[in-house]
C-alpha cells in the first residue's frame, strides 16, 4: 500500500504575523513549521502502513524553499519519501491553484508507482478554508471522504472506510481505492519524532520538482491563475468600546442589564 500525504508549511501560530502590501501573509519570518493539523494525516498514514505490515508513506508539499521543513518533519515522524514542489510562480496561489499543483504531483508519483490513498489534514492553520482536499479529489477524479475521525483500509476489498462524527450523528463512509481522505485533529495523537527517527530522516533525500517538471504553465498558478483576489487588507483595530465591570457582588445583574440595554439578548 502506497499512501501519499499532502502537507503544508505554515507560519508558527504563536508568532507575530503581518500582511504584505499585496494583502498576502508575510512568510519570510523564519518561524514556519509543519501545519499542526497535517501531523494527524501523517500519523494516520504511518498507522495504516504499520497495521498492514507493508507499504510506504510519501509526504508532499508545495511552497517556497523553507517549505522543505514540512516534509522533513514528516520524514522524522517515519515517512519513507518526500517531494517538494518549489517554483517562484507558485507564490500567491489560492486553494484551487494549490490543488492543481498537488494533483499534477500526485499524477507524476502515480506514474512511477500507483498511489492507493491520498491523505490530508482537515485544514491549514494559516487559511482555514478546508477547500484543498475536496478540490484535489475533484481534479484527480477520485472519491472525497472528508473530516474523518478514523480511517480503515481493506486492501483485499480495495476500499477505504472512514468514520465521521457530526453533532448529532456518526457516519460511516466507504469508497473504492484510490481516494482522497482528510482527517481531523481528533483522529489520533501524532507521534513525536525520536532521536532515531531524526537521524534516519537525514539520510532520506527530498525530491524537488518545478512547475515545468509537472507540465504546468506559470499563468495557471500564483496570482495570475487565482480564482480569488484580495481587494483590501488591514490589521484589526484595537477595541475602544470595552466596558470593564468590577465585581462587587452585583456583576451578574449589571451584565444582564448591559446585554438588555444593547439588545444583545
Amino acid at each position: 500500500m502506497r499512501i501519499l500525504v499532502a502537507v503544508k508549511h505554515v507560519p508558527d501560530i504563536q508568532s507575530e504575523r503581518s500582511l504584505g502590501p499585496d494583502g498576502r501573509m508575510v512568510r519570510d519570518g523564519g518561524d514556519g513549521t509543519l501545519n499542526e493539523l497535517d501531523e494527524n494525516a501523517v500519523e494516520a498514514a504511518l498507522t495504516l502502513v504499520e497495521e498492514a505490515e507493508d507499504g510506504e508513506v510519501v509526504v508532499l508539499t508545495v511552497g517556497p524553499d523553507d517549505a522543505v521543513d514540512a516534509v522533513r518533519r514528516g520524514l522524522q515522524m517515519g515517512a519513507d519519501e518526500a517531494v517538494h514542489v518549489v517554483d517562484d510562480a507558485i507564490a500567491g496561489s489560492d486553494a484551487v491553484s494549490t490543488a492543481r499543483v498537488l494533483a499534477a504531483a500526485v499524477h507524476r508519483l502515480s506514474e512511477q508507482q500507483p498511489v492507493d490513498l491520498v491523505l490530508t489534514g482537515m485544514a491549514a492553520l494559516d487559511g482555514l478554508t478546508s477547500l484543498v482536499p475536496t478540490v484535489l479529489a475533484d481534479l484527480l477524479e477520485l472519491p472525497a471522504l472528508t473530516l474523518a475521525t478514523e480511517v480503515m483500509v481493506d486492501e483485499t476489498a480495495g476500499t477505504v472506510t472512514v468514520r465521521r462524527e457530526l453533532d448529532h450523528a456518526v457516519e460511516l463512509l466507504r469508497a473504492p481505492l484510490p481516494a482522497v481522505v482528510s482527517v481531523t485533529d481528533s483522529a489520533n495523537e501524532p507521534r513525536y519524532p525520536g532521536f532515531k527517527g531524526i537521524m534516519a530522516a537525514r539520510k532520506k533525500a527530498v525530491t524537488t520538482w518545478t512547475l515545468a517538471d509537472l507540465g504546468i504553465e506559470p499563468d495557471q498558478v500564483g496570482a495570475a491563475g487565482a480564482h480569488t483576489a484580495v481587494v483590501a487588507a488591514a490589521e484589526r483595530p484595537a477595541r475602544e468600546d470595552r466596558v470593564l465591570v468590577t465585581d462587587g457582588g452585583d456583576a451578574g445583574v449589571r451584565l444582564a442589564a448591559y446585554l438588555v440595554e444593547n439588545k444583545l439578548v
